[in-house]
């Protein structure tokens, strides 16, 4: 059965305190590392953009996405900094949703590009932000966050252009050079990089959240150096290929919106 539910701003602080609930919820975080509610009262009353998610009938929030415009080098856009979505409301529908909904709120501020940053071990993240929502991911920092865990966060840097028309990719299959495999042990094979190939191919683990420690950090370690070195020859990562139960970052060079 379908789940309903409504998507709508939130701008009063009495609301405010609930969209940290949806936070623990949806990473588990402990309290500090948790945005607190008066920070996104105070961004979304200077141009942030705050939106949660509702069950149909219901006043408690089970997701949210929040931005703020960004400014470099005379370059101004949106960055979202947070979708988070509980895990009963996984698979409804509602990240795209909330996606779509923050596009919407950003191109009415006049911004024609957004920003965001995902994990990279996380395939079931690559699929939404590069195939439902068809991003493509442009830049990979190490450590972008000291969460004092065991595995560094890493995360690739994604851009949206926002004066494409939206329409959702469906997952590829595999097709290009390797970089990165899977050995018959489940760690990540040695990386080859191909500076001068037309598409590339990492493979990602599908569930790195149940790989114990040892085996994510040299998956971590692994696809730093194969997206990362990629990247930084001028490539794109413009999809998720899928085969059966394995799936592959593609990466292209010389990858331009429109």
């Amino acid at each position: 059965m379908s789940q309903l539910f409504t998507i709508r701003p939130v701008t009063e602080a009495r609301h405010m305190r609930s969209l940290e609930d949806v936070q623990i919820a949806a990473w588990g975080y402990p309290e500090r590392e948790v945005l607190p509610g008066t920070m996104l009262r105070i961004s979304a009353a200077m141009g942030g953009v705050v939106l949660a998610a509702y069950p149909e009938g219901s006043d408690v929030p089970f997701g949210l996405a929040y931005g703020f415009p960004a400014m470099r080098e005379g370059q101004l856009w949106h960055h979202s900094h947070l979708l988070a979505v509980a895990p009963g409301w996984r698979g409804s529908g509602a990240a795209v949703a909330l996606k779509l909904a923050q596009r919407q709120a950003a191109r009415a501020q006049g911004h024609t590009r957004m920003t965001w940053t995902f994990d990279p071990l996380i395939a079931r993240n690559a699929r939404l932000n590069l195939g439902k929502l068809g991003a493509r991911a442009v830049g990979y920092h190490p450590e972008w966050y000291d969460l004092g865990t065991e595995i560094p966060a890493d995360r690739l840097m994604v851009e949206w252009d926002l004066t494409r028309e939206y329409t959702e990719q469906p997952a590829p299959l595999p097709s290009g050079e390797i970089a990165l495999e899977a050995a018959p042990d489940g760690a990540p094979g040695p990386v080859s990089l191909h500076p001068h190939a037309k598409q590339v191919l990492a493979e990602v683990p599908t569930s790195a959240d149940s790989l114990p420690v040892h085996l994510r950090l040299a998956w971590r370690l692994a696809l730093r150096e194969a997206l990362g070195g990629h990247l930084s020859a001028g490539y794109a990562v413009t999809g998720l290929a899928r085969q059966g139960e394995q799936a592959w970052y593609v990466l292209e060079q010389a990858a331009q919106p429109g």
